[in-house]
């Protein structure tokens, strides 16, 4: 490889490592516009191992607005980035997958903010629902930059304190 390609996948990498990091924040804070522009137009979501919905990106969208409304606050990491780059004989391709782990330690919605029998929530300050497992997310460049066609959850534990 020579330095320019060097230089291209590190490009590539720390382009990629933003948007992941920018997929963590527009589900923390609830911002689904910037949820929706982290995918390509075709770009597809899968929830469904961790009790959600899977479908195009854009949809899913709205059912995680409504399914987090049940969570105030929440907080994920995204660790153990493995970011794979397509590769095109030596130089960088316009494809990648990103394996990661996460951790997702969230609260639910205060007593009287809740319907009717919903179970009890603890202190603002204490986490009372924590899910943990591995994305895999599918990448593209685009004219706009690296852009997601797929993030598949596979929850592998999860933890509810009441």
């Amino acid at each position: 490889m020579t330095q320019r390609v060097d230089l291209a996948t590190v490009m590539d990498r720390l382009a990629i490592d933003e948007l992941i990091s920018g997929y963590a924040a527009a589900v923390d804070d609830g911002d689904w516009a910037a949820y929706r522009a982290l995918f390509t137009p075709s770009g597809r979501a899968d929830y469904s191992a961790a009790g959600g919905v899977a479908g195009p990106a854009r949809e899913v969208a709205d059912w995680l607005a409504t399914a987090m409304e049940l969570f105030p606050v929440r907080q994920h990491l995204i660790v153990n980035r493995r970011v794979r780059l397509e590769d095109r004989g030596g130089y960088p391709g316009d494809a990648a997958e990103v394996l990661a782990d996460f951790l997702n330690p969230m609260r639910l919605r205060a007593p009287e903010d809740r319907p009717e029998g919903g179970p009890a929530a603890e202190p603002a300050t204490t986490p009372n629902f924590v899910a943990a497992g591995r994305y895999t997310f599918t990448l593209a460049r685009t004219p706009d930059g690296w852009r997601l066609t797929g993030v598949t959850v596979h929850e592998k534990w999860r933890h509810l304190a009441l």
